[in-house]
């Protein structure tokens, strides 16, 4: 069991870099929060959102290979840890049973 809690923001970066799979890092995690979260974030708030998560034992890292599209420089993948899954799924059952009974568009799926 984790003693933290993550915060909207933090939950939705774990689900942006869950869909992205191994093709997670700031660039496309932050395309994947606009596309499909609707949210527009600077590329500090998501590299500070997810250092947090990685200090919270969340998330992983890895770097890739050089590429040349950017200038030989590296990419810094990451990728969702045990405990980042169980922060998420305890956070989402939390809004689901609070979401619970209300009407209309407030449920949780």
């Amino acid at each position: 069991m984790t003693d933290f809690h993550l915060g909207e923001f933090e939950q939705l970066v774990l689900l942006a870099l869950m869909r992205l799979g191994d093709n997670a890092y700031g660039v496309t995690v932050r395309e994947e929060l606009l596309s499909q979260g609707g949210r527009q974030a600077s590329l500090g708030t998501v590299y500070k959102t997810l250092e947090r998560l990685q200090e919270k034992g969340c998330v992983s890292t890895r770097i890739g290979q050089p590429t040349a599209e950017r200038g030989g420089r590296r990419k810094k993948f990451y990728r969702v840890e045990p405990l980042g899954a169980r922060a998420l799924e305890r956070s989402l059952q939390a809004l689901r049973r609070m979401a619970e009974g209300l009407d209309g568009e407030a449920e949780v799926p």
